[in-house]
């Protein structure tokens, strides 16, 4: 396993629940580790994710098919 953290930088304006929402999902995608949003900053999101099972695109697109629009920033 190689882990590795990608900070993203969600567009859209999004309510606690639809965070905690995505969070889970993202979660929950194959080789990703732990996503969760900045408290303090709402509109970044850390994804921490196994490099050997999944990428940054494949996370960038599962932001996508939750109907966010997200850019990696680090």
């Amino acid at each position: 396993m190689h882990k590795t953290d990608m900070v993203m930088h969600i567009d859209n304006y999004l309510g606690e629940n639809t965070r905690r929402t995505i969070e889970k999902a993202i979660t929950a995608t194959r080789g990703v580790l732990h996503a969760h949003f900045n408290e303090k900053r709402p509109h970044l999101m850390l994804v921490s994710y196994d490099t050997e099972r999944t990428s940054s695109f494949e996370v960038l697109a599962h932001m996508t098919k939750q109907q966010v629009r997200a850019e990696r920033v680090g």
